[in-house]
C-alpha cells in the first residue's frame, strides 16, 4: 500500500469516526447524572483511544458526568455503548470547565506521577473532580499556578513513571468508589 492510499484510508476511517461520535453525542443529550459524585475531566487526550475507554469505566462506576476539554470528537466505539449513559459536558479550554466545578463546589485533583499525596492515603472528598491530561504532554495548562487544584499520584513499583491514561482513571475511580461507592452489592 502506497501513502496516498494510506492517506485516504486514514481519511476515510476518520470521516467514519465523526459519523459515529455524532450520532453518539446526540444520545448522550439523554444521558442521566451516574449514582456517585465524582466528575472525570479529560484535557486534551487523542480523540482516537483513550476516551471512549474512560466513558465505559466513568459508567461502570457510576460518574456524575465527564468533561471532554479542547477535543472536537472522539471515537466513540471503544466506550462499547456507554457514551450514551454518562452526560458529557464539552469545552472549548480548561478554564470554564475550572470555573463550573469551583462554582458547584468540587475539590479538583490532578495526576501528577511523583507528586503530591498518595492515592491510596487520600481522603477524597465526596464533590471530587479528577483531571486527566493528554497522554504524551499531560495538561494543558499549569495548575500550580491555579487555586484549588491538588496533585496526586499512584505509587508504584518499577521504572516508569506513567501508566496509560485510562488505566490511571479505572485505579483513580475504583479508590473512589472503594471510599464512597454508592449502591453497590460489595
Amino acid at each position: 500500500m502506497g501513502i496516498r492510499e494510506l492517506r485516504r484510508k486514514i481519511e476515510k476511517e476518520r470521516k467514519y469516526i465523526i459519523q459515529r461520535f455524532i450520532k453518539q453525542r446526540r444520545r448522550n443529550i439523554l444521558a442521566k447524572p451516574g449514582a456517585n459524585e465524582f466528575i472525570i475531566v479529560l484535557d486534551n487526550l487523542s480523540p482516537l483511544f483513550n476516551i471512549g475507554k474512560i466513558f465505559r469505566s466513568a459508567e461502570a462506576f457510576g460518574a456524575h458526568e465527564v468533561h471532554v476539554i479542547a477535543t472536537e470528537f472522539f471515537d466513540p466505539a471503544p466506550s462499547k455503548g456507554s457514551f450514551k449513559y454518562v452526560p458529557a459536558k464539552f469545552y472549548v479550554d480548561f478554564d470554564d470547565s475550572y470555573n463550573n466545578l469551583m462554582d458547584r463546589g468540587y475539590t479538583i485533583f490532578t495526576m501528577e506521577p511523583s507528586k503530591g499525596e498518595s492515592l491510596y492515603t487520600l481522603k477524597m472528598p465526596l464533590k471530587s473532580a479528577f483531571i486527566f491530561g493528554n497522554e504524551r504532554d499531560g495538561v494543558s495548562f499549569n495548575w500550580e499556578k491555579i487555586n484549588g487544584i491538588e496533585a496526586i499520584h499512584i505509587p508504584q513499583y518499577g521504572h516508569v513513571e506513567s501508566l496509560n491514561v485510562s488505566n490511571v482513571a479505572s485505579i483513580v475511580m475504583y479508590e473512589y468508589i472503594r471510599q464512597h461507592g454508592k449502591g453497590l452489592n460489595p
